[in-house]
């Protein structure tokens, strides 16, 4: 089993920027696909980003690519999320999330939220 702990979240000004961690203890992260996912008040629920289990291939929403990066340090078996030009639309709890690389493909992960491990989600709030 994998477990999955986020950190980073916080209030922060509109056009400001945050840092999303994402720990995992329980096994390692090697072979799994992982993501970002959010809940917006109000809005869909949303994959936000993911990235392959090499890192070598990314997918992000169209609501914040170019703003958003993620990326992965299998090393520290963590995943993070640099989040710039924060809106106040971005507000919402933030999970990362982990799946198999053999069950989904990245796009899948984020599109179809085929994901086998969650977070417990962090909140990010964005004043205007």
């Amino acid at each position: 089993q994998i477990h999955l702990v986020e950190s980073g979240g916080g209030l922060v000004q509109s056009g400001g920027s945050l840092r999303l961690s994402c720990e995992a203890s329980g096994h390692a992260l090697d072979y799994h696909s992982v993501g970002w996912f959010r809940q917006i008040p109000g809005k869909e629920y949303e994959g936000v980003s993911c990235i392959s289990a090499s890192g070598g291939n990314t997918n992000y929403a169209d609501s914040v690519k170019g703003r958003f990066t993620i990326s992965r340090d299998n090393a520290k078996n963590a995943i993070y999320l640099e989040m710039s030009s924060l809106k106040p639309e971005d507000t919402g709890l933030y999970y990362c999330a982990a799946v198999y690389l053999k069950i989904a493909t990245i796009q899948s992960m984020c599109s179809k939220r085929e994901v086998n491990y969650w977070g417990q989600g962090t909140q990010v709030t964005v004043s205007s």
